[in-house]
């Protein structure tokens, strides 16, 4: 069973393996969809300080 990871910007669970990648400051982010890493991109800040709070699309 492939690792379950939390899209920081939506709150879904995804695969780890198939999920899109983005790096802020030598940690990796992961996300369902390139919607959920450009809003992530847009600001990552707001969603790496923010870990663990879910927002919607």
């Amino acid at each position: 069973m492939a690792e379950q990871v939390k899209d920081l910007v939506c709150g879904m669970s995804i695969d780890k393996d198939q999920a899109a990648t983005a790096e802020y400051q030598g940690q990796t982010y992961y996300f369902c969809a390139p919607g959920c890493k450009a809003e992530f991109e847009k600001d990552p800040e707001k969603y790496a300080q923010a870990n663990g709070h879910e927002h919607q699309h």
